[in-house]
């Protein structure tokens, strides 16, 4: 992609991700009042990227997390090994009672008319402890890092792990790699930390070193503080709300580059309308638009997110690196779970245009 946003094109990690791992409680499309069992997922927004751009896009990835030893982080740490995905890890003892823990989330996966539900235990979350100091940053970046990433749920975990993102941030800059940041606004977890002024105040600090920013309109306001766009959006697929806020930005934040989010409209919890945005540098890019007959629906804006990447990591054309995006994400809409499960081959063949029939 002919851009100023230079990409490195050597690395020893292609990608690397700072952020909390933790593990999901899915009881399917069961409500947990009347749960029985549970599925077991291992995410965490800032974690199913690198592990997205690992394990579909063969790219070498990495995160920098906390890890607690004690089995709920063994299971964890299986499936980052399990992604291809490589850990640089502060470890946290755990004191057999109270913690600290890695964090929990339950979500079940709604049906029909009836809306998934998501809440949290992030009682003494190991990840919230993180600080700077933690990481050997002149290290890892050392051997060559193309991208770093992170994101406003580990954002809002401490008061120290804003520090940490943009220490990391700072070290990116310097040895030339690209800076991510998906604002990944999370209401209920600022209402804790700090609250509405408080979450403004520290992104923008974060958003000052970034490069390439993800969030949706919604994101945009909440998150940076600016106000809605005068345009009034058609349906939930018009981008032109998003585009009308582009410039407010870009005013505040003149260093970035890209903003690109998903577009979303819901008509059911297992049926949606998707689509994707991007502005690129002066340039607007709209994704084609199809429907879902979704499965599960978290993960999929990490998926966007994942295919967006790899295609300007690919050094693919934007309107390209948006498709790519579009695709991965919708795909990821239909496996349980919040990593993908789709092939790079697939990928291409469903941005380029291909349907549900029998592959044989």
């Amino acid at each position: 992609m002919s851009s100023s946003l230079k990409i490195r094109q050597e690395g020893t990690l292609d990608f690397l991700s700072l952020g909390a791992l933790i593990h999901r409680l899915d009881p399917g499309i069961i409500p947990f009042r009347k749960a029985s069992e549970c599925h077991i997922h291992v995410s965490g927004g800032e974690f199913n990227v690198a592990a997205n751009l690992s394990d579909c896009f063969r790219l070498q990835t990495g995160i920098a997390t906390a890890m607690v030893a004690y089995p709920i982080g063994d299971l964890i740490a299986e499936r980052v090994r399990a992604m291809g995905v490589r850990a640089f890890y502060r470890h946290f003892d755990h004191d057999g009672v109270t913690g600290p823990n890695m964090a929990t989330v339950y979500s079940d996966r709604g049906a029909g008319v009836r809306a998934p539900v998501v809440f949290y235990n992030r009682s003494n979350e190991a990840a919230a402890r993180l600080k700077p100091g933690d990481f050997d940053w002149k290290t890892i970046f050392g051997s060559g890092v193309r991208w770093f990433h992170s994101g406003g749920i580990f954002a809002a975990l401490s008061a120290t792990t804003p520090e940490v993102i943009i220490e990391g941030m700072q070290a990116a800059k310097a040895t030339g790699a690209v800076v991510s940041f998906d604002l990944n606004f999370r209401e209920k977890l600022w209402k804790v930390f700090g609250g509405a002024d408080h979450a403004v105040q520290v992104i923008d600090r974060i958003v000052k070193h970034v490069d390439v920013l993800v969030g949706n309109e919604e994101d945009l306001q909440k998150g940076l503080g600016i106000p809605g766009p005068e345009v009034a959006a058609k349906s939930k697929l018009d981008p032109s709300a998003f585009f009308a806020m582009i410039d407010r930005v870009v005013q505040k934040h003149p260093q970035v580059k890209i903003v690109a989010t998903t577009l979303r409209e819901v008509h059911s919890t297992n049926r949606h309308r998707w689509g994707a945005v991007a502005w690129i540098e002066g340039q607007t890019h709209v994704s084609p638009t199809c429907d879902l007959d979704v499965i599960d629906r978290v993960g999929g804006g990490d998926g966007f997110a994942a295919g967006l990447f790899y295609g300007l990591l690919s050094g693919e054309p934007a309107g390209e690196a948006i498709k790519l995006g579009w695709a991965h994400g919708a795909l990821v809409t239909t496996y349980p779970g919040d990593t993908t499960m789709a092939t790079l081959e697939q990928v291409r063949a469903f941005a380029k245009g291909g349907s549900a029939r029998i592959q044989r």
